[in-house]
């Protein structure tokens, strides 16, 4: 259970709940050992003991880790504690794309296609490390508060092992290619697509495919043709217009090949937004056989040359030509013949077409039933379009539901469960003295009535006495938060504060809290923004950055590099940013420096060495003699001296720690007398000193 101030993996200090899905809860949190805030993604108790969904969790972790872009939510940890399961991602505070473009019911073109550019870097980032996002929809979009696209929520992602995988997950109904739709193979392509269907919806506010059910959408994907977003907006550029055609093509091979093509299109469009420069290739264009050209017949001329008559075809359609060569007069038996040859080829044509037609009628009912068949209209279900999947819930999704128990469970319970059912659900709340707040009171269907896959349940759920759960008016214009709040019966109060990123006029932050549960009648400040402030600015987010953009990403709002340190990071790869002065979002007087610490990469793991060292043997030193003075010294394999010293007696102790090497050598140097030339009767003898050396290979103990 997660409360408010615990500490996740002996780092992550709980500050709040940010959101909540259908398999797992939002929370930001403190990274105590590096100083900054991030987005802890935990799933769900009911869910952590059911090893499937556990699985499906993970793979988000597993496909976007090894992914570091500026346009991609970084994942910097995932870990489990106490059956506890949890990512670590990259905080973005912001709103999603959906919301962006609810907010303002459509966006111009060229907001739409910087945004698509931005979002297109993103996924060839990952298409790059052979990941397919698979769900790419403007729920999955964030634009944080500076303004930066991020794509997140990579939790069907796939690692591609060839240039297509044959998978039957799909995505969300509304932007999912028709051959995910199909439950067939897709690719970088599928997700070229899903970026067509959200430049489509910001353009024009609405999806290109809407439908009752999820079947019904799914089939308008793979048979409808694609409309046209200027038959909505006619203000939008026919590049643009070209663009989105071009990746919601229904054949692969005619879209986009690959993200770096739509990016260079894009950016194109912004250039020149009324050239019609965007090529779609048809690929049967290229291997289609051409038609034989009509045959010339020659005129007979005024020479009596008899001419022969041959019987051709020049077509599939049947078409029947003579060929005349000149030979002489043709006689009477060759024309009969050629009659009745002419007579029967006719008949033949004849019998040809009818058996086509039938044949064509017959392949024309097969297909109609297997549609019907694949739809369920002869077994009572919907199993899947061409297949047997249509989303992850395949048959639960296509088939009744039954109503299930949910009075006196948690909301958030519950809500898990209806939506695993395929249901949607919507919630009012009310004031009980009875039931505690956050449980559920009722539903506005009984148990055990049946449904059907995106119905919709309206659970009333408790406010807990004199309580009544704060809307979220984050966003909203003063005006319009104003009258929300006093419509839930609360006393609203206002303050002003400057904002780079939150209209003026528009809601920057409210306290309470939407979503929290207060009295009655209790007072709602809202902070609105007034505009930019012009002596302070917001700092950006450096973190996992290189030092080259630091410098350039604090020009951009008027901010300077400071000092650059080095420190080892075990979450941060080397030569990347991992601590910066001033957080993310906090405010600055324009033209302050901003320090930065620069990692060095993983920890390196150290070595100790505690050892008694023994004198020279005679067979490292046959010359040594004892009490001779030695110089030892110890080195690393990376060539460091970690000891010297010169001594006479022996053992030597020596204890070092904090060693980079896992081995090394010891080498002891000595003197010694040689004798030069032998003593005589008239001499005494000559000796001179000679300098001798030898090693001992020794091994460090890991610390």
């Amino acid at each position: 259970m997660i409360k408010m101030g615990m500490l996740l993996g002996g780092r992550y200090e709980i500050l709040e709940k940010i959101g909540t899905g259908g398999m797992s809860d939002v929370y930001k949190a403190m990274d105590q050992k590096l100083n900054r805030n991030v987005a802890v993604k935990v799933l769900k108790q009911e869910f952590s003991e059911n090893a499937n969904f556990v699985s499906k969790f993970l793979v988000e972790a597993q496909a976007a880790a090894g992914l570091m872009h500026p346009n991609i939510v970084n994942v910097y940890d995932v870990g489990e504690e106490d059956d506890i399961h949890y990512i670590v991602m990259e905080l973005v505070e912001g709103i999603t794309l959906k919301k962006y473009i609810e907010k303002k019911a459509r966006l111009s073109y060229k907001e739409a296609v910087s945004i698509a550019i931005q979002v297109a870097m993103g996924i060839e980032a990952a298409h790059n490390n052979h990941i397919i996002h698979r769900d790419i929809k403007p729920q999955n979009i964030i634009i944080s508060r500076e303004g930066k696209v991020k794509v997140t929520d990579f939790g069907i992602a796939k690692a591609a092992t060839s240039n297509t995988v044959t998978s039957n997950v799909m995505g969300s109904v509304h932007y999912t290619s028709p051959e995910q739709a199909r439950g067939g193979y897709s690719d970088e392509k599928s997700d070229v697509y899903s970026l067509g269907i959200t430049l489509f919806e910001m353009l024009t506010g609405r999806v290109p495919f809407d439908g009752d059910t999820t079947v019904a959408i799914a089939i308008k994907h793979i048979q409808e043709p694609m409309p046209s977003p200027r038959e909505y907006v006619e203000e939008i550029p026919v590049s643009v217009e070209q663009i989105v055609l071009k990746c919601c093509q229904k054949t692969v091979d005619r879209r986009y090949q690959s993200m770096g093509e739509l990016i260079d299109d894009l950016k194109q469009a912004l250039v020149h937004p009324d050239e019609d420069f965007v090529q779609v290739v048809d690929p049967d264009e290229t291997g289609a056989t051409r038609l034989a050209e009509e045959p010339v017949y020659e005129e007979e001329d005024e020479y009596e040359e008899e001419e022969e008559s041959i019987g051709f075809r020049t077509s599939s359609m049947g078409h029947t030509g003579t060929m005349k060569l000149r030979t002489g007069r043709v006689p009477e038996e060759l024309l009969e013949q050629e009659e009745l040859e002419e007579e029967e080829n006719n008949k033949t044509e004849k019998v040809t077409i009818v058996l086509i037609v039938i044949v064509g009628l017959i392949i024309l009912i097969l297909i109609v039933f297997m549609i019907f068949k694949i739809m369920g209209f002869f077994d009572g279900t919907a199993n899947g379009i061409l297949g047997n999947t249509v989303t992850e819930e395949s048959q639960e999704e296509a088939a009744d539901v039954t109503m299930i128990a949910v009075a006196g469970e948690d909301e958030d319970t519950v809500t898990a469960r209806l939506r695993a059912l395929g249901l949607e659900v919507s919630k009012q709340y009310e004031e009980s003295d009875s039931v505690s707040a956050g449980i559920v009171i009722s539903a506005d269907v009984s148990v055990g009535a049946i449904l059907k896959e995106g119905d919709t349940v309206t659970l009333t759920i408790s406010a807990g006495k004199e309580g009544v759960v704060i809307e979220d008016v984050t966003g909203l214009s003063m005006d319009e938060a104003v009258a929300l709040l006093q419509q839930q019966g609360f006393t609203v109060s206002t303050s002003e504060g400057y904002s780079d990123t939150v209209e003026k006029g528009y809601v920057i932050s409210q306290n309470p809290e939407g979503g929290q549960t207060v009295s009655k009648g209790s007072a709602v400040t809202i902070r609105v923004s007034a505009g930019s402030d012009d002596s302070t600015v917001r700092v950006p987010n450096l973190i996992g950055l290189p030092l080259g953009n630091c410098e350039e990403e604090l020009a951009a709002v008027g901010l300077l590099l400071g000092t650059v340190s080095e420190v080892y990071s075990d979450t941060v790869e080397e030569d990347l940013v991992c601590e910066q002065q001033y957080g993310e979002g906090s405010y600055v007087e324009r033209g302050t420096t901003v320090n930065v610490t620069i990692s060095l990469g993983a920890t390196p793991t150290s070595y100790s060495y505690q050892a008694s060292i023994e004198a020279p043997t005679a067979e490292e030193a046959p010359q040594y003699v004892s009490g001779a003075t030695v110089q030892i010294a110890l080195m690393s394999d990376s060539g460091k001296t970690l000891y010297s010293a010169s001594v006479t007696e022996f053992p030597v102790y020596i204890s070092i720690s904090g060693i980079t090497s896992a081995s090394g050598r010891i080498i002891m140097t000595y003197t010694y007398d040689e004798v030069e030339t032998e003593a005589t009767e008239s001499s005494a003898a000559v000796t001179k000193k000679t300098t001798a050396s030898f090693e001992r290979v020794v091994t460090f103990t890991e610390e």
